[in-house]
This record gives C-alpha cells, structure tokens and sequence, in this order.
C-alpha cells in the first residue's frame, strides 16, 4: 500500500507562486504515475499533472499550461508541483495521487491517494 503525504498548501496573492510536494512510502509499479488532482468547493475533482517516473512524460491540464510545472525526484520519492502565476480559480483543495498508469488519469480510477493541501488565492 503505497502512501502519500502532501505538503506546501497556502494562501497567496494572484500571481504568486507555490511548490507542492508529495512524498511517497514506496515506489512500486502500482505507482509508476505520479501527479495531482484538484477540488474547488462544489466541483469535481479534475486533473491538473501527472508524470511517468518511467518514460518522463508530463501531462498537463489546458488550464495550468505554462504555470505549472510538474517534476519527481526518484531518489527522493517525491513529486512536486511548482505553481506560478496563481489565479483565484486556482483555489481548491490539491491531492497527489498514484497509479499504475498516466492515462487515463481519472479521480475514479487512480489507486492511491494523499490526504490534500489546500491552496487559496486571493485576488
């Protein structure tokens, strides 16, 4: 069973910047992808990044494209989510998550899941 800590949540400005990060128990096949979700109050759960630690490969959200930027450190055990120009439509709580595979990256399907950070923006 893997596990996920998240970390790095906090209020800012619009057009400020923060760094999630994530830290996992173990890394296994199960959890070959790695990356992080988002819920704002009243709304599904969506999508925002996900990497595979096997090819590299990076998937971002049309609406965090060129601001957000997803990275892992294998040594580490850690994925982290540099956030930078943040808007207020940003604010949600964030989840790491893992699974198996990079798509397709579902909040119904993913096997592993943190406990969230919550990331507020004001404008």
């Amino acid at each position: 069973q893997v596990q996920l800590v998240e970390s790095g949540g906090d209020s800012v400005q619009a057009g400020g910047s923060l760094r999630l990060s994530c830290a996992a128990s173990e890394l296994t096949l199960s959890s070959n992808c790695m990356g992080w979700f988002r819920q704002a109050p009243g709304k599904e759960r969506e999508g925002v990044a996900r990497t595979s630690r096997f090819t590299s490969a990076s998937f971002y959200a049309d609406s965090v494209k060129g601001r957000f930027t997803i990275s892992l450190d294998n040594a580490k055990s850690t994925v982290y989510l540099q956030m930078n120009s943040l808007k207020p439509e940003d604010t949600a709580m964030y989840y790491c998550a893992a699974h198996r595979f990079c798509t397709p990256w579902d909040a119904s399907t993913v096997s592993y899941w943190g406990q969230g950070t919550q990331v507020t923006v004001s404008s």
